[in-house]
């Protein structure tokens, strides 16, 4: 089952995605794994197989982000492991401790399905972004990274979006191959906008 971009979460749905982060980074200080979540106890909408990325943000700077490009499992989970893993799995920091849950800001992203662009040149790449909707997805060989639309509010100009995706991904930022792959993706955040890298 997917869900079409146009089909946003009611307010109390996402004040339950909301509860299940924020239980399953409580069970992680204490308990050092995330909440398990039974699917059948959640609406049907947060049964739905979606993709979705967890954001912690403490005293404004970027403290953990972790989350799936591709839906493979309930959203309610995704939520709860991706909260878990923000906290506690993210390689650039250390584990989140106790004392950090004070002026802790939880954000998530629910991804729509990507889909592959078309361009012939980086030029015709860059004309077809669309600043402040489009997260993208940068693929070369080994190479690979995104950025989720809200990167847009710290690199608002699409040439310095992708530069910066391309070194994200290993990549130079000059580099142009012609098996460089560049998907698309929305998401629906909540409960405000998060500087995600």
């Amino acid at each position: 089952m997917s869900i079409p971009s146009t089909n946003h979460l009611a307010p109390p749905l996402r004040e339950q995605l909301m509860e299940v982060a924020w239980d399953s980074i409580r069970h992680g200080v204490h308990h050092q794994s995330p909440s398990r979540i039974d699917p059948h106890d959640y609406p049907e909408a947060l049964r739905v197989e979606r993709a979705c990325f967890v954001t912690l943000n403490r005293n404004d700077l970027l403290r953990g982000c972790i989350g799936h490009l591709e839906a493979y499992q309930p959203l309610v989970v995704d939520v709860a492991e991706n909260a878990y893993a923000a906290a506690f799995r993210d390689p650039r920091f250390p584990p989140l401790t106790e004392a950090e849950l004070h002026h802790l800001d939880i954000h998530i992203s629910i991804l729509t399905p990507s889909e592959p662009m078309q361009f012939t040149s980086e030029e015709d790449l860059l004309h077809q972004i669309r600043p402040g909707i489009d997260g993208l997805i940068l693929v070369d060989g080994r190479h690979r990274g995104t950025f989720l639309p809200s990167v847009w509010e710290s690199l608002p100009d699409p040439r310095d979006f992708l530069l910066h995706l391309k070194q994200k991904a290993g990549l130079p930022h000059d580099y142009w191959s012609d098996s460089l792959e560049v998907m698309r993706y929305e998401t629906e955040s909540f409960p405000e906008t998060a500087d995600a890298h």
